[in-house]
């Protein structure tokens, strides 16, 4: 790790600035992919499998047989863990339900709001060297609550057509009710715009690789919603002296290994403290089995030392970052100076890893300093308002007049006359 002492304003600014990739090429590539998937369906679909995932498909729908084939699979301990993690999700959203009251706003009009669920959502999981079945329970649980009617989900399949288990036994667990043995760019573009197997969905969750990403943005302008933009994952550990460095240096690796473009940032108030967590990092890091890929993400993080906790809290908010632990003696009284966060975790004993899995909050999360205007994925990521006015004859006097000069001072002549017949007609 890098570490910065008492950085300018100015010298703040590059250090928090993600890193920018020239997403041209990648553009072109996607639409193309999103093109053939729109224009060939199925075919398409199995066509990209073979060429990117090197299996040629039958079936693109994971059948019933698979299914029970992966209960059998998992280890009992392993669906236990499953259970309790999605007890715990469950909880934790199913508090989050909305109820709409009415509202006399004036004498004879009444609105209020209902809570709809979208109808059908799509989850894209990843497969590959981190299969996350974790992150189908973060989405497909709250999925089921808000009362989403179908839940389809794609994953990536192995050479041998088959699809990771565990990520088959949590979507049973969860409720999903269609899965698809595609990944990519085609998974996006067979759920953006259906195909004669993959039913077309309203709104599109889950992570991926930068091609999936952008596939997402891709279809989010004209085809289907998504639920947030989002980059490589990223933790920001705050940490003083009185900080377990083994604790924060674990807590920076369990974000390092998630791939070479993760982000790590370290903010302390002593340059000991900083080179004491650069020591515990190499110690923990070379015992790591996905080492090679936490140790070039490590190659780009930072370790910023700064004068005090004010500092400390402006560049947290700066940053906005996914992750956010804090680690220091007066955490609780830190956490109420965060405005921009994805989640946070407190004290020593919550590392990030909990609310990976377990805890019960949603680890989908905005990266790349989204979170100054994004939110994670909640029960409400699966819902619309939709608002509903009664108006009375005592409503029609209380608002009929404003109504009719605001619509005439908008030249919207026809506005006006709706609400004069009304007048009128009293």
């Amino acid at each position: 790790m890098k570490i910065y002492q008492y950085p300018s304003q100015e010298e703040l600014s590059e250090l928090l600035r993600r890193p920018v990739r020239d997403a041209s090429e990648l553009g072109a590539t996607v639409a193309s992919v999103l093109q053939d998937v729109k224009q060939k369906g199925d075919a398409a679909v199995r066509d990209y499998e073979e060429k990117f995932d090197h299996v040629r498909l039958s079936e693109l729908a994971v059948s019933e047989d698979e299914m029970r084939a992966a209960e059998a699979l998992v280890s009992d301990e392993l669906k236990q863990a499953i259970k309790v993690a999605h007890q715990n999700i469950h909880r934790f959203h199913e508090a989050q339900r909305f109820e709409g009251e009415h509202i006399q706003v004036t004498n004879g009009v009444e609105c209020w709001q209902k809570s709809v669920a979208v109808e059908r959502v799509g989850l894209y999981i990843p497969g590959g060297t981190a299969p996350l079945f974790s992150t189908v329970l973060m989405l497909a649980t709250p999925a089921k609550i808000a009362g989403c009617k179908e839940i389809v989900l794609c994953t990536p399949p192995a050479r041998d057509g088959s699809v990771n288990p565990a990520i088959l036994v949590a979507a049973r667990t969860a409720g999903v009710n269609r899965i698809y043995k595609i990944g990519g760019v085609q998974a996006i573009g067979a759920m953006a715009y259906g195909t004669e197997s993959v039913p077309k969905v309203y709104k599109i969750f889950g992570p991926g690789n930068q091609f999936v990403m952008c596939a997402k943005q891709q279809v989010s302008l004209h085809d289907v919603a998504i639920d947030m933009p989002a980059g490589p994952s990223e933790v920001e550990v705050l940490a003083d002296e009185t900080s377990n460095v083994s604790f924060v240096a674990a807590d920076l690796l369990s974000q390092a290994e998630h791939g070479p473009d993760s982000q790590v940032l370290l903010v302390c108030k002593s340059i000991d403290t900083a080179q004491k967590v650069e020591e515990e990092v190499k110690l923990q890091l070379s015992k790591l089995p996905r080492k090679d890929i936490a140790a070039q993400a490590l190659e780009h993080s930072k370790a910023i030392v700064v004068r005090d906790e004010n500092e400390m809290m402006d560049i947290t908010n700066r940053y906005a970052p996914e992750h956010l632990i804090i680690e220091t003696s007066n955490y609780m009284e830190l956490a109420e100076k965060v405005v921009n966060a994805g989640s946070v975790f407190l004290g020593p004993l919550t590392p990030e890893s909990a609310g990976d899995y377990a805890s019960g909050t949603n680890h989908t999360l905005p990266t790349n300093g989204y979170a100054v205007a994004y939110s994670g994925v909640n029960l409400d990521s699966f819902c619309r308002k939709v608002t509903f006015q009664h108006i009375q004859p005592e409503g029609i006097k209380s608002i009929g007049r404003a109504v009719e000069l605001m619509a005439e001072a908008e030249g919207l002549d026809a506005h006006k006359n709706a609400m004069t017949l009304r007048m009128k007609s009293l």
